[in-house]
């Protein structure tokens, strides 16, 4: 859609990557659904056409540009019809290499953001554990600090991209104290002696992402591989939620439009009473009430984007447009079904793998009760 924020090469961009997301990935969502991952050879391609670096410096084969080319690179890439294939690609760049690329030195930058941009590894970010979801501060895993290098204990659940990672992005306790200043942030390598897959999770949705268990036992973690500053970790995680609940906004929003688009034209060929769905004013009203549900999170999100890029402290905005697309999705999706009436109910229909993919949208990097919760303090509904 046609907005202010957008230049005309954010136009041509969103073009070309249209296009390979009709050329090279519809074909194959559901093969990639149906193996629950997406090939490596899908992750070295996208690197190969620059999508995976537009947001990173050039110095490490990154295009250079601004958030928001990555960020309709997100849009374009979940309308393919998967949000577990979106998943999958958005989290290798959005909240793998992001930290990295943020926090790291130029040593990790060229041994892991590099390669991570190009595609030729695979990133994974490990916050989530069994006990300690959005409650970052209460993770358990542990690195103690052994002299020349860390010793890892732990475990993480519910991680992308966890199954087939090349190295993880690992949040781990590194003090005693107050939770904000206790956790540091380590990239892990997935060959490393101690660590290891505990299963691949079967979901409801998301199915074209692997989603895994990870454990670190006695892990040795090499000093050089400590992301930032020891004990700060903390904070870089909340720095990067900014972008990383602006990117699930944007994929919800993403997700809407392709469920509208489908059931709009449904209504259209649809035949029932001697005339198309299309014909029945309840219908129609439905159809504009999504749009404009639509559209309310797209103005929330596009500002908080193009504030973001422009160096602004977002948590506010970020927060209020996680909190609205998500819980919108779900919404539009539940909708989307109902007009297509047994046949959403059908697995032949996409529809009915939107309404699954859109559950999580209000669940994944922090829920839409969190959302609220922060909102409140930032607010000043409560005090902090």
């Amino acid at each position: 859609m046609t907005h202010w924020m957008f230049t005309e090469e954010h136009k041509m961009f969103r073009d070309a990557v249209r296009k390979f997301v009709e050329k090279e990935i519809i074909p194959f969502v559901e093969e990639w659904e149906e193996a629950g991952a997406v090939p490596r050879s899908v992750f070295e391609r996208v690197g190969a056409l620059g999508y995976l670096g537009t947001k990173f410096p050039v110095e490490y084969g990154g295009v250079g540009s601004d958030l928001i080319m990555d960020g309709i690179f997100n849009e374009e890439l979940t309308k393919c019809g998967s949000g577990g294939i979106g998943a999958a690609i958005v989290a290798h760049i959005g909240i793998a290499l992001t930290p990295i690329w943020r926090f790291g030195n130029h040593e990790q930058k060229l041994k892991y953001l590099q390669p991570g941009i190009e595609g030729k590894k695979i990133a994974a970010l490990g916050i989530t554990e069994p006990s300690a979801g959005s409650d970052v501060s209460s993770i358990g895993t542990k690195a103690v600090d052994k002299g020349d290098h860390y010793l890892l204990n732990g475990s993480k659940t519910f991680i992308t991209n966890g199954v087939n990672a090349d190295y993880v992005v690992v949040a781990a306790k590194t003090a005693d104290g107050p939770g904000h200043r206790n956790t540091s942030l380590f990239i892990v390598e997935s060959n490393w002696e101690g660590f290891s897959v505990g299963k691949k999770l079967d979901k409801l949705g998301w199915r074209g992402s692997d989603t895994g268990e990870l454990y670190f036992e006695n892990v040795k973690v090499p000093k050089k591989n400590l992301i930032g500053r020891l004990n700060e970790g903390f904070k870089y995680i909340m720095i990067n939620f900014q972008w990383e609940r602006l990117t699930l906004a944007l994929s919800s929003i993403a997700l809407a439009e392709k469920a509208l688009e489908e059931t709009v034209r449904y209504s259209k060929e649809r035949i029932q009473f001697g005339g198309p769905l299309a014909q029945f004013q309840v219908l129609r009203h439905k159809m504009v009430d999504m749009a404009i549900d639509i559209e309310k999170a797209r103005s929330i999100t596009y500002r908080a984007i193009y504030r973001y890029d422009k160096g602004e402290d977002v948590t506010t905005e970020a927060t209020m447009a996680k909190a609205y697309a998500a819980e919108m999705v779900s919404r539009v999706c539940d909708q989307a079904l109902q007009i297509h009436g047994g046949n959403g109910y059908m697995m032949e229909f996409p529809v009915q793998r939107y309404w699954r993919d859109a559950r999580l949208q209000s669940i994944g990097g922090g829920t839409t009760q969190i959302m609220n919760e922060i909102l409140t303090k930032k607010l000043q509904i409560i005090e902090n």
